[in-house]
């Protein structure tokens, strides 16, 4: 027994070596095995072995100690747990024995979570079920978890759709309190909002827009001049149905846009608002903030005017109608429309056109990759893939779009606060590469500087029709940086422009919302809050989990829809993206994207970081973007929802010969 002394002592001792012990703050970051990383502030990442990962949860903000481990490295020692984000999560319910457990399928936990028996809402084996972290495990790295709902099985109807929702912590229906304020406008709500406006009944405003959209947020009116065209965008209105900080505001922030599902839209305002009451139907007064801008007969934009209006859209006609009409195809549908009607969109036609060589020739035009459209069944799931065309008649609508849109942009810029959509173009870590790209295989673009808007503007314009090795164009696509909103102007180089905003889709992205409330107060002195940087942080960040929750659906009915392909059968497509582990193949015939794992080919691969080719240790072969292959349907992961596809032996030469 140790004495007194030899007791302090040892304590002492322990203290000691808490006291100088090296801790680090970092954040956890998990991989597809058990091991993880703590991510430190100071740069550097630590390895966490299955141990110490199972004490934490992707994301947490922790303490963590430096040890020796295998092989000579150190590994992290959980210390303490400072912050955890990750409080919500989905996974399939599972009994083994008496022990009931939620298998998350959250990126990341790779365990197993045990639900005591008051927090299990009568779930069945199987379910998909949405939970809440009870009990975090950095104790023990016993967790639990409380079921907050039981989303259904697999199978059922719609449960793509719902897990996908649950998966990124979406609500599905409005708070009580949003419904509660859509339904009590009415049309009697409008008519005391009319006073003070332009009366523009009496124009034939038409909208153009998909048969089945009932949220329709534009219409349009040109009157040719002598110098060109007046045209006349008129948008709908919904900031003066919904005050700011109601909760149907505040709800239209915190979802940032509408997401097309497929099947179902998650709409960003209530029905009641954005398809009866705000909406530009036919033959109804609705309000409107309008967009009356100068079109010389160049294309280039020239004055231009904003106005509070109340309209009257003479049709909603479907861009299949308008474009037979451009393309003089007679037939009863558009025999049937009202001679003012087809004058407008005739004069429509024209200035598009004049918009559109002027962009082509000052500022910068999205190349037109194939699209598809998911159809889906009674069950909502994709019964089948169609090519979604875009014609004439969307190139009239996208011109007239993006005209307003720069005219909102220019009068924003010439105020103290605005919001804007810019595009720093390459991203910057790539940048060097894109500098060696151009040396190797166009050194006569080489001279260019790919980091200002001037270089990357003339490089894609140059690089259109290259004829190069290597498809010098896409691979300066694939590396360019996402777009992002601002409070200052910028530019936004994937257009080619030097500042642009938008504000045409007030009813489906709180972007524009917003920046009608800008034009608003700065013309008319409506009272606005102007929202703060953290504001900004939050919206930006909303839009990004939009724009993952409908690729996440769509990449599960994608993934169920590729098992009915036949077994053996081949396909046609090309690469779209190339990793050191493969490269993905998009299908010519429905635009499926599936993988190609370079363990399925022949020989061994290295990954070219400057051309993103992937060529062989041994021999002449070459897997790059835009190339030609031909593939088979191999399978499915389950776990990401990751379609496979081999490559057909022989079906592809190297780019190289």
């Amino acid at each position: 027994m140790l004495n007194a002394d030899a007791l302090n002592q040892l304590r002492q001792l322990k203290t000691d070596i808490k006291d100088n012990k090296v801790v680090h703050s970092g954040t956890v970051k998990a991989t597809n095995g058990r091991f993880g990383f703590v991510a430190l502030d100071e740069g550097r990442d630590v390895f966490l072995p299955p141990e110490e990962m199972q004490k934490v949860l992707p994301g947490d903000r922790v303490t963590v100690s430096e040890v020796p481990g295998e092989k000579g490295r150190t590994q992290g020692l959980v210390e303490t747990l400072e912050a955890t984000s990750l409080t919500t999560f989905v996974g399939r319910y599972l009994v083994k024995g008496k022990g009931h457990f939620v298998a998350p399928e959250t990126p990341g936990i790779g365990r197993w979570i045990f639900i005591p028996p008051k927090e299990r809402q009568d779930a069945k084996p199987d379910d998909f079920i949405y939970c809440r972290i009870l009990r975090h495990p950095i104790k023990d790295g016993k967790g639990q978890a409380q079921i907050l709902r039981v989303i259904g099985k697999a199978g059922d109807p719609g449960i793509e759709r719902n897990f996908t929702l649950a998966s990124f912590d979406m609500d599905d229906e409005f708070p009580e309190a949003v419904r509660s304020q859509a339904d009590a406008l009415s049309e009697e709500s409008i008519t005391p909002l009319v006073e003070g406006r332009e009366d523009r009944t009496g124009q034939p405003y038409v909208t153009i827009d998909s048969p089945g959209t009932q949220d329709m947020d534009d219409a349009l009116l040109v009157e040719p001049n002598a110098t060109g065209w007046r045209l006349s965008v008129a948008i709908a209105d919904p900031t003066a149905l919904v005050p700011q900080d109601s909760p149907a505001d505040v709800e239209a922030r915190k979802r940032a846009t509408a997401i097309y599902f497929p099947g179902e839209p998650r709409p960003m305002l209530p029905d009641a608002i954005s398809t009866r009451l705000c909406s530009l139907m036919p033959e109804v007064d609705r309000l409107a903030l309008v967009c009356d801008l100068q079109v010389n007969n160049d294309g280039s934009l020239g004055e231009f005017r904003f106005h509070q209006a109340v309209i009257r859209s003479r049709g909603k006609l479907s861009y299949e109608l308008v474009n037979q009409l451009l393309d003089d195809q007679h037939n009863e549908e558009t025999d049937a429309l009202a001679p003012e009607i087809t004058n407008n969109l005739d004069q429509l036609h024209q200035a598009a056109t004049a918009l559109r060589k002027w962009r082509s020739d000052h500022a910068l035009l999205n190349t037109d990759r194939p699209e598809f459209r998911l159809r889906l069944d009674e069950n909502r799931r994709i019964r089948t893939i169609e090519p979604a065309v875009q014609n004439e008649a969307h190139r009239l609508v996208e011109e007239c779009m993006v005209a307003a849109n720069r005219c909102a942009a220019q009068f924003l810029s010439e105020l103290d606060h605005g919001l804007f959509i810019t595009h720093p173009g390459i991203r910057d870590d790539r940048t060097d590469n894109i500098r060696t790209l151009l040396e190797r295989y166009a050194p006569e673009l080489a001279s260019i500087d790919p980091s200002s808007p001037e270089g990357f503007r003339d490089l894609m314009v140059r690089t259109a029709d290259l004829d190069a090795e290597v498809p010098v164009k896409t691979i300066i696509a694939r590396q360019l940086a996402r777009a992002e909103m601002a409070f200052e102007a910028a530019p936004h180089q994937g257009m080619g422009l030097p500042a642009y905003t938008t504000f045409t889709s007030p009813l489906r992205r709180y972007v524009d919302f917003y920046v009608h409330r800008l034009i608003k107060a700065a013309l008319w002195q409506e009272q606005h809050q102007t929202m703060a940087r953290e504001g900004l942080e939050q919206l930006q960040s909303a839009q990004i989990q939009a724009r993952q929750a409908s690729n996440s659906l769509e990449n599960w009915l994608k993934s169920d829809y590729a098992r009915q392909l036949e077994e053996g059968a081949t396909f046609t497509g090309v690469i779209t993206r190339t990793l050191p582990a493969g490269f993905f193949v998009r299908l010519d015939d429905n635009g499926l994207e599936g993988f190609v794992s370079c363990k399925t080919l022949s020989g061994k691969y290295s990954f070219d970081p400057v051309t993103l080719r992937l060529e062989a240790t041994k021999g002449a072969r070459i897997f790059q973007l835009d190339q030609a292959v031909t593939v088979k349907f191999s399978g499915v992961d389950e776990e990401r929802r990751q379609i496979h596809f081999e490559l057909v032996a022989d079906s592809v030469e190297s780019p190289a010969e």
